[in-house]
């Protein structure tokens, strides 16, 4: 996996544009962006619904390596469905990516594993 970074943040509409002037700059003159995803929410509660002290949890659980549902329930002292559920949204949020893989003899087993290796949280209230 990439050396990649995703920045969780609190911002503005106009932040966010005024981080893409300030790309669209660097990338005329030249210059090479670090790889890296930005994820703004406009509301510090919408931010809050994501990142619950449990999905905090399951992130560091996941970070760097794929594991599958079942075995981050158990390493986390939690129900499965309850996993299953926040992987769903950290999924749909753009923080955790899942696959199947063949499990012989038992179908298929769904794998979870992390978008990035560092996830950073930014916020200024």
């Amino acid at each position: 996996m990439k050396k990649t970074e995703i920045t969780l943040r609190i911002g503005t509409t106009e932040d966010f544009f005024d981080r893409l002037r300030d790309h669209a700059e660097k990338l005329d003159r030249g210059e090479i962006l670090p790889p890296g995803i930005t994820i703004t929410f406009e509301d510090p509660e919408d931010l809050l619904e994501v990142l619950t002290s449990e999905r905090v949890r399951l992130l560091r659980h996941v970070k760097g390596k794929s594991k599958q549902i079942s075995v981050l329930a158990t390493g986390l002292n939690r129900d499965v469905r309850a996993v299953s559920r926040d992987v769903s949204l950290l999924e749909k949020a753009g923080l955790l990516r899942t696959s199947y893989r063949s499990n012989p003899g038992h179908g298929r087993m769904k794998i979870v594993e992390s978008v990035a290796q560092e996830y950073r949280l930014v916020a200024n209230l």
